[in-house]
């Protein structure tokens, strides 16, 4: 069975721990894609104006799966987005601010947003991941259509603090991990994999013509669905679990070492 669609993750998956990527080669084996006609999606939990930034040469042609699934674009084009209904927005925000050991970053379509009160560092840290950001004095009032929340979190409280929100918000929230004490709060059945499902739907691809690859929790529905799923060695291990097969490291170019494979339709793609 060839393959049709590539979908990577970013961060600790297709970048290095430098957020660096090995463009050359990368452009290259793009270029190779597009003659073998496989698409690329990159499917991530960050901003769509962030991800956006990491391939000028190619975002108007390429994919995005933003957001955790939350925002899906197809070479420039709007293709499908959720909307969080007010009422839970205003629920999940008010229960989230009792807890003082998180910080909140509610992501809209137009901008993210967290609170001015919050200390410069994670202010910064944020910035490296939401390109349009705005710190507002409350979550009140916001004129905007709301994807998801990023929470920030200590990396050892990560696991309880997943379960506090499970048994507070599960009826209308899911809580994943997206690595280095980070949680996404997204709603139910709007993951990377349903992201990915329309596109293939629109492109005509199974899912078993589908390589993907991803290192956290926000990855597993992703895995699961595709037909070659890798897990990076540096991967969490419930990730490693549900992947078929592994990858090398991702500051040893270990996506761009499979996609290598796949175009050359070496083994498993042979």
């Amino acid at each position: 069975m060839s393959i049709k669609l590539i979908a990577v993750d970013m961060d600790g998956t297709f970048l290095s721990d430098a957020k660096t990527y090995n463009r050359e080669r990368f452009l290259q084996q793009y270029q190779r894609m597009k003659q073998q006609g496989i698409r690329f999606a990159v499917a991530s939990g960050n901003q769509y104006y962030q991800l956006k930034s990491f391939f000028p040469e190619i975002a108007s042609e390429i994919a995005f799966v933003a957001e955790n699934g939350g925002w899906v674009v197809n070479a420039g084009e709007d293709v499908y987005h959720c909307d969080l209904p007010q009422a839970h927005f205003e629920r999940v925000v008010s229960w989230l601010q009792t807890l003082p050991e998180i910080e909140i970053i509610a992501c809209g379509k137009n901008s993210a947003y967290t609170l001015r009160r919050y200390d410069d560092d994670f202010k910064t840290m944020a910035a490296r991941y939401y390109h349009r950001l705005e710190a507002v004095d409350s979550f009140d009032n916001l004129n905007d259509t709301f994807l998801k929340f990023g929470l920030n979190v200590d990396d050892r409280k990560v696991p309880e603090m997943q379960k506090i929100i499970h048994a507070e918000l599960c009826d209308i929230m899911t809580a994943v991990t997206t690595g280095h004490g980070s949680i996404d709060l997204i709603i139910p059945g709007v993951h990377k994999a349903h992201g990915l499902g329309l596109l293939q739907k629109r492109w005509g691809i199974a899912d078993s013509e589908v390589l993907a690859f991803g290192d956290s929790g926000n990855d597993i529905e992703m895995l699961r669905q595709a037909g070659f799923s890798f897990a990076m060695a540096n991967a969490a291990e419930p990730v490693k679990a549900v992947a078929r097969y592994s990858a090398p490291h991702n500051n040893q170019e270990g996506v761009l070492e499979i996609i290598e494979k796949a175009l050359n339709q070496q083994a498993p793609f042979a």
